[in-house]
Order: structure tokens, then C-alpha cells, then sequence
């Protein structure tokens, strides 16, 4: 009975040491789809376009992945708080949606080196006078939950007394629109956020008060995926210095990247 109770522990610890293996590139090849987390509520790295089908620069960096492997392209749609979960819980073979690299996510998910980059910065209307986080002091601030622009400003306002007025949205449409309909009175987005503001049917001249800080995007693997991290590093290697990620900054971002370190 012991013996046999010693089998079945030893065939369960191999099943689940079996299951933890790290998805490989040959694995992926294998089984001829890559499956990649995407945003479509953030342009110009991702929205939908006229026909509702995914667009933006992530999505362009996407297929050129798929491409290299020469598999076929899934996506799967997911807002800023979903894209750790969607990695954890295999949904989804890697995270392409402006995932800004920082050491608290590092904790549960590994990044490339960057691809992309952008200063997280407050947005608001011209009339509303805000050159530091010291303006906002007594004002609502609309931001996206689970981006920089949340933790910077959560962090400030605790550490003054709850001096700013924290209101958290789950995608940035949601973020804008209480920007546009003044639930709040300035919003946290990206440093291209007055340029989609300015669209809305209000047609009220927005602007980009101040930067909070830059960051950078990397796409984002399960910790222990080795060989799939040192593919896509040598991947966004190879399209940074052929000028591909220049040419999808031009396209979308209508300016060139930004200095890109290596990890």
C-alpha cells in the first residue's frame, strides 16, 4: 500500500512538473498560433478602426511577431488591470498593450527590453490652471485604474492628507469621457491624450498641463519563460535597428521613439 501510495505521489509530482514547463518558442511553433493580449481602449497603441478591427501600433507590432514565427495571430481583449491575470492564467501566450515596465509588476511577470515609450502626464481643459501636482490639490482627477498615472497620483494624495480627488476608471474611453462631461476636472493619460480630447463633439481646447513620469513598454512573459524572453529581446533588437519601430512611431505616434534602453 505505502509502495503504491509512493507511485502515485511520484506520477502526480511529474504531471504538475510537466504542466509548470515554460511555454518555449518551439512550443508556440508547434502549435501554430500565437495568442497576445491587446488594449484596444488606448490609441494610438490600440483601438478599433472603422470596421472594428483591432489597430494601432501594438497591434502592428503584434502581427510582425506572429509574422517572424510564422504562426497565425489570436488576439484576446483586455483593459490595464486584466493584462497580469490574462498571463497567469495562460490565456494568453504574451501581453503587447503599452505594459510600462516596473518593478512591482516585474514580481509576477517578466518584460522585454522596450519597444515604445511615453510620459504619463495630466491632461485637462486650457481654462484650468495645473503646472504641478500641487495644483490639484482639492480637485477631482480622472485616471485609468492600474496605470502609472493611478499609482502616481493615489501615492501623492495619501501622502497630503488625500489632498486630490481620485476617481478610477477601467478603460481610458471611460477615463476621457469623465474628463469630457466634468465628473472631474483634469485627467491622467498619456502625453498624446489632449489630441483625442480635442475630437470629442464638446470641441472644448484641451492640453497637456505637466509629465508625472516616463516610462517605458515592454512585452510582458511568464516569469521562467526564458527562451521565449530571449527570442522576443532579439526580436524587438532586430526592429529597432532596421528602423521598423521608427516607422510605426511615425505612423501612429506622428514622432519619432524616444531613446530606448536595454535591460
Amino acid at each position: 500500500m505505502i509502495r503504491m501510495l509512493r507511485s502515485l505521489a511520484i506520477a502526480v509530482a511529474a504531471l504538475f512538473a510537466v504542466s509548470a514547463q515554460a511555454q518555449t518558442v518551439d512550443d508556440i511553433i508547434k502549435k501554430g498560433t500565437l495568442v497576445v493580449a491587446i488594449d484596444t481602449t488606448t490609441p494610438p497603441y490600440g483601438m478599433l478602426d472603422t470596421a472594428m478591427a483591432p489597430s494601432g501600433f501594438d497591434i502592428d507590432l503584434a502581427n510582425l511577431i506572429a509574422k517572424s514565427l510564422g504562426v497565425k495571430l489570436e488576439f484576446v481583449t483586455v483593459n490595464s488591470p486584466g493584462r497580469i491575470p490574462a498571463l497567469l492564467t495562460n490565456r494568453v501566450d504574451i501581453v503587447v498593450s503599452i505594459f510600462s515596465i516596473t518593478a512591482e509588476r516585474a514580481q509576477q511577470v517578466w518584460f522585454t527590453n522596450p519597444y515604445a515609450g511615453q510620459c504619463s502626464a495630466v491632461v485637462g481643459p486650457k481654462n484650468v490652471v495645473a503646472k504641478s501636482l500641487d495644483d490639484l490639490k482639492g480637485k477631482k482627477i480622472a485616471v485609468t485604474r492600474g496605470t502609472p498615472e493611478d499609482s502616481i497620483t493615489t501615492a501623492w494624495s495619501k501622502e497630503h492628507g488625500d489632498a486630490i480627488g481620485v476617481l478610477r476608471f477601467d478603460d481610458y474611453p471611460s477615463t476621457m469621457q469623465a474628463m469630457l462631461s466634468g465628473q472631474v476636472d483634469i485627467m491622467g493619460g498619456g502625453d498624446y491624450g489632449d489630441i483625442y480630447l480635442r475630437k470629442s463633439a464638446a470641441g472644448e481646447g484641451f492640453e497637456m498641463k505637466f509629465p508625472l513620469r516616463c516610462f517605458h513598454f515592454g512585452i510582458g512573459v511568464r516569469r521562467g519563460q526564458t527562451d521565449l524572453l530571449k527570442w522576443l529581446n532579439t526580436f524587438v533588437y532586430t526592429v529597432k535597428n532596421d528602423g521598423t519601430l521608427d516607422a510605426l512611431s511615425m505612423k501612429w505616434r506622428k514622432a519619432p521613439l524616444p531613446a530606448l534602453p536595454v535591460m
